[in-house]
């Protein structure tokens, strides 16, 4: 019997099957059952149809002549070797593969930007031509002679140190099984290196920071146990720079807190207009007593309808932070000025006539922890994160802050304020 007279007898059995069950049982039973029984039986067919289509002898098909075209082996080598470079051409790591002869088999464009040669190509070149750095070279031979994955750390020193990590592994074509390739990846770290300098400095920075005032505390506490306190002179002597220590440390925890958080974002500057005039006098009257202490007068020379657009209490921050540390080191007798001017953008300025800052030092004075003279800032009380802390907050309302500063002369520090974004109402 055919294949095609096999289909109706077989579905007519099954729908006697399911009139039997039902009479014996109910609908629901009969018709659940003629259900189960005719999918199970059209899967059987279909696989069956499918053993015997399989056994079949293939016919070669035709296809469009545009689909032969793409499925050609020049043509689809072409498009996959295409598809291919442009992967490679596109990643941030470079790309090095070199042969047995330590010549370059292909490179990237990334792994020209990292020999200085983004222009030119790379292949067939000598590897020694591109480097001769000794790690670099050792990696590759390792990979070529002995079949061995290396990870290296290597520096380039040129017009910009760069710290670069290596990844050599030896490469086996299948096409060419007498001999091996090795392929290096070149991954930049140079950002990466830094910011771990930057941490350990932040670190070492702050644990000797804590330990002078913690130090001092320490000392005096075990003097005032050892029987100074029978001494009220003494005692008060030792409570009062107990005290101070003390206060330093809050101040230095505070500072590093509120950096910190300006840092990763977690602080959120909320500007609208606001009369400066008003601003730096309460700023300069709570500095009053400060000032006249060290001998220094305060001026404030911001015309009375200037305004600028910012955080009202971040800008008081900012020149607070200023202004007090043009006070630490003013000398005896000198004056510190804050000043608007309106351009392109606002410029609030805070100078003094200190004794200036060293050109060699400017490069680096918003820098944490950064101080031109580490012995008079602890004797004064600062911690070093005041002008960091500046600097952040300055560029969060989307400005800059810069210095100039000349010996003998005074410094004068400028903040640079973008203008007003948005209509805004009456300034505070």
């Amino acid at each position: 019997m055919s294949f095609r007279l096999k289909l109706p007898v077989a579905l007519c059995l099954l729908v006697l099957l399911g009139v039997a069950l039902s009479a014996a049982f109910s609908l629901r039973v009969g018709a659940t059952s003629l259900l189960f029984t005719l999918v199970g039986l059209l899967l059987g067919i279909l696989a069956t149809r499918n053993m015997v289509d399989r056994k079949r002898p293939s016919m070669p098909q035709q296809e469009p002549p545009e689909v032969e075209g793409r499925r050609g082996g020049t043509n689809g080598s072409g498009a996959a070797g295409a598809l291919l470079e442009a992967t490679m051409n596109g990643m941030r790591e470079g790309v090095l593969v070199v042969d047995g002869s330590l010549r370059v088999a292909s490179a990237n464009n990334a792994a020209g930007s990292v020999f200085g040669r983004e222009r030119v190509s790379l292949a067939g070149q000598p590897l020694s031509v591109l480097t001769r750095n000794p790690a670099i070279h050792a990696a590759y031979r390792a990979a070529l002679e002995r079949g061995e994955d290396t990870q290296v750390k290597v520096e380039l020193l040129g017009t910009d140190r760069r710290v670069l990590e290596l990844r050599v592994s030896p490469l086996e074509l299948g096409e060419r099984n007498d001999s091996r390739d090795a392929i290096g990846v070149f991954f930049d770290i140079t950002q990466l290196e830094r910011l771990e300098r930057v941490r350990q400095e932040f670190l070492s920075n702050v644990s000797h920071e804590l330990r002078t005032p913690l130090t001092a505390i320490v000392t005096f506490v075990e003097t005032l146990e050892g029987g100074a306190l029978d001494e009220p002179e003494t005692a008060r002597r030792f409570v009062s720079v107990i005290g101070r220590n003390a206060g330093r440390m809050r101040t230095l925890i505070e500072d590093i807190m509120e950096l910190s958080a300006i840092e990763s974002g977690g602080t959120k500057v909320e500007a609208r207009p606001v009369r400066v005039f008003h601003l730096v006098q309460e700023m300069l009257r709570a500095l009053a007593a400060k000032a006249d202490g060290c001998g220094v007068s305060l001026a404030n020379e911001v015309s009375p309808e200037a305004t600028v657009y910012a955080d009202p209490r971040r800008l008081e921050q900012m020149l607070l932070n200023l202004v007090d540390n043009a006070v630490k080191f003013s000398r005896r007798g000198g004056a510190v000025t804050v000043r608007h001017e309106r351009g392109e953008r606002d410029l609030l300025s805070v100078s003094d006539t200190g004794e200036g800052i060293p050109a060699e030092h400017l490069p680096r004075i918003f820098e944490r922890f950064y101080r031109v003279d580490r012995a008079r800032s602890r004797e004064l009380g600062g911690t070093g994160l005041g002008l960091a802390i500046v600097k952040h907050l300055t560029r969060a309302h989307g400005g800059e802050v810069r210095v100039s500063s000349a010996p003998d002369e005074g410094t004068t520090f400028t903040i640079e304020l973008p203008p007003e974004q948005q209509p805004a109402a009456e300034a505070v």
